[in-house]
């Protein structure tokens, strides 16, 4: 299994320094690192350029010219241009475990997606990690664990033998830590390039990948990820069901709807 990791990322160079670093220090290594950038400035494309010449894997930077949150056509972007047949989605503000892609690996099965978490450090943490400091993944780190869809103290233990009785219980999707045969991305066509703006777009996907008939399996107590605290451009109530993204995947909900037209295939001819 050859894993591409598609990394997003949005103007905040000094975070994807340390995702990249993350990456780099995996125990089972990937085929390849894809930033997939949401529209960064010059500093973010200096920066993948500079850590391209020594990155113990190929590195690449998937740029789309910014006209607001757009995730989902940045992330088709890296899983159109990947080259292996395995993807795992992660954050460019997430600093992964070393065992992070081999927990994914171990997880992996024919006709399943994984859908992981984050662990959120706190703003001191943050400062602390952006800083030169390592990453503590431990349920003593320096986090916020109160929020209903994050991980909460006890998952940040890693713990194999409860992370496979987990992975049988379905959970929250999050597209900072997901993975997929890419096949199956292909299939249902990627992200549903109409959920423009924050919110639902890793829910829709999640969707129709299960109308499809591919089954979800919940990563907790493995896969561990360190997310890095900033001011986010979530709305007050990402669940709002008025919400254009959210009215779509009540859509693809009820119709039960397995390819979107506006995906990931748009781009495949763009990178061969």
């Amino acid at each position: 299994m050859n894993i591409s990791v598609v990394l997003l990322t949005y103007n905040w160079p000094e975070a994807l320094g340390l995702a990249l670093d993350a990456l780099a220090r995996q125990a089972l290594r990937p085929l390849e690192v894809i930033v997939a950038d949401d529209g960064s400035a010059e500093p973010t494309r200096a920066l993948v350029a500079a850590r391209a010449k020594d990155y113990p894997v190929p590195l690449r930077h998937i740029w789309h010219e910014d006209r607001g949150f757009r995730a989902g056509a940045a992330r088709n972007r890296g899983m159109a241009a990947s080259r292996g047949d395995y993807i795992v989605l992660v954050d460019g503000d997430m600093v992964a475990h070393p065992l992070f892609l081999a927990d994914h690996a171990e997880f992996v099965e024919p006709g399943c997606f994984l859908a992981g978490g984050r662990l959120r450090a706190s703003a001191r943490e943050t400062a602390r990690l952006l800083a030169g400091g390592a990453a503590r993944f431990n349920p003593l780190m320096d986090g916020i664990f109160d929020a209903p869809f994050d991980f909460h103290r006890q998952h940040a233990l890693r713990w194999p033998a409860l992370a496979r009785h987990k992975a049988r219980r379905p959970g929250r999707v999050m597209s900072c830590n997901m993975s997929f045969w890419r096949e199956d991305a292909l299939r249902v066509n990627g992200f549903d390039e109409r959920m423009e703006g924050y919110g639902s777009e890793d829910l829709e996907l999640a969707a129709r990948l299960r109308n499809a008939g591919v089954r979800q399996k919940q990563l907790k107590f493995t896969a561990l990820a360190v997310h890095l605290e900033h001011t986010s451009r979530a709305p007050a109530d990402p669940d709002d069901p008025d919400m254009p993204n959210n009215r779509l995947l009540r859509e693809t909900r009820q119709q039960k709807i397995t390819r979107c037209e506006r995906g990931m295939d748009q781009y495949l001819g763009e990178f061969g």
